[in-house]
C-alpha cells in the first residue's frame, strides 16, 4: 500500500486497519460485554480472527474459504522444474 500524500499516520493510511478493527468491534466486542480483564478478551479474539480466516466467505475471493483460496493460488503457481542440461 502507497502512502498518502499527507503525513504518515493519517486516516488514509490506516483506513484498512480502521475497517478492520471496526468489525471486530462490531462483531465481537459490542456483543459479548461486560468483559472482566484480558483474560476474558484474549480468548475471544483469537476465536475471532480463527473464525475469520478459516471459517468465513470472504466476497473479495469468490465467496470461498480463504484456505480454499491460497490452496487453489498454489495449485496453479506450482514452480516449474528446472530442465536438464543436455550434453
Amino acid at each position: 500500500m502507497d502512502a498518502s500524500i499527507r503525513t504518515v499516520g493519517d486516516a488514509p493510511d490506516n483506513a484498512l486497519m480502521e475497517s478492520r478493527i471496526g468489525l471486530y468491534e462490531t462483531e465481537l466486542t459490542k456483543h459479548h460485554h461486560p468483559w472482566c480483564g484480558l483474560a476474558d478478551v484474549e480468548p475471544a479474539t483469537a476465536d475471532w480472527v480463527g473464525r475469520f480466516n478459516n471459517q468465513r466467505l470472504h466476497a473479495a475471493i469468490g465467496a470461498i474459504l480463504p484456505h480454499e483460496h491460497e490452496a487453489s493460488y498454489y495449485a496453479q503457481h506450482q514452480p516449474q522444474p528446472v530442465a536438464a542440461a543436455t550434453v
